[in-house]
């Protein structure tokens, strides 16, 4: 296994590096080989700097981990003129997906408008599970006419690929991928964390569940989408191994992100990519 036709362009290997867990990339550069995962999704980048939740953000328990990381990042400005040249000046042939999150839906259209015209990224993540404040805290993804505009003004704001993340706790994750694919979503991304919480384990008292948990949970949530949407999916959640990445390659998934596996240890993505390589 090599490489790999999605969204419009080809990836050298299926394993990218979930959102949110290797900064954008160069953070973890020196530590693997970036050259030999299909790609990265870059953490969420946000029109304006966000400082993120008080400490402590990461708790480890038994079945995982939970994290209230509150999408911080540098702002749209620093990541489009620092971050992104960066790392693309040391990329040949991963590739780069920015995910995108915002409050509102214009945030999420000024983020992809000043980047569509980057020619080293491949495609935007919409991080659909963020909190509409125009809506009252109801997610974005939650709400199918919600998510059918949001993704309807980002298909507006660029040419490029757009990959919908859904959260695992919708109702119908299939219907709602069938509503990014009505509007133009060239791909969706499942599953996003679960909302948890644990006492006095999170500074901001409640946070995502990742980690082993998660995987039969996107497994099954690929199953579906496949079963009902002519879509690509990318798998992601729980996986720790080559054999935890090929249950979501034979549930339908195109490509695989892997990320609080790699939290634990970086070089996961690298080994797992080499396995899969070799067959």
């Amino acid at each position: 296994m090599s490489v790999i036709n999605a969204l419009g362009v080809t990836f050298q290997n299926p394993v990218l590096l979930a959102a949110g867990t290797a900064g954008f990339g160069h953070e973890v550069r020196r530590v693997i080989d970036l050259e030999a995962l299909g790609g990265l999704i870059t953490k969420a980048v946000t029109p304006e700097a966000r400082r993120g939740h008080p400490p402590p953000r990461v708790a480890e328990f038994p079945g995982g981990m939970l994290n209230a990381v509150g999408l911080a990042n540098p702002g749209l400005e620093a990541v489009a003129r620092h971050d992104l040249p960066e790392i693309a000046a040391r990329l040949r042939r991963a590739r780069i997906i920015v995910n995108v999150a915002g409050a509102v839906m214009d945030d999420y259209v000024a983020v992809i408008a000043r980047l569509s015209g980057d020619v080293a990224i491949t495609a935007f993540e919409i991080n659909a599970s963020c909190p509409n404040t125009h809506a009252g805290g109801l997610e974005f993804g939650a709400d199918p006419r919600t998510l059918g505009e949001l993704v309807r003004r980002c298909r507006v704001a660029t040419a490029r690929p757009l990959v919908v993340k859904l959260s695992p706790v919708l109702p119908d994750i299939a219907a709602m991928a069938q509503v990014a694919a009505a509007e133009g979503a060239d791909a969706v991304s499942v599953v996003n964390t679960i909302p948890g919480t644990l006492a006095h384990r999170l500074g901001n008292g409640f946070g995502g569940v990742s980690g082993p948990s998660l995987l039969p949970i996107g497994v099954l949530a690929t199953r579906r989408i496949g079963v009902r949407v002519a879509l690509p999916v990318i798998g992601v959640g729980g996986i720790r191994t080559s054999a935890d990445a090929r249950e979501y390659l034979a549930a339908g998934a195109v490509l695989v992100a892997i990320g609080t596996a790699a939290l634990a240890d970086p070089r996961v993505p690298e080994r797992i990519a080499r396995e899969l390589t070799r067959g």
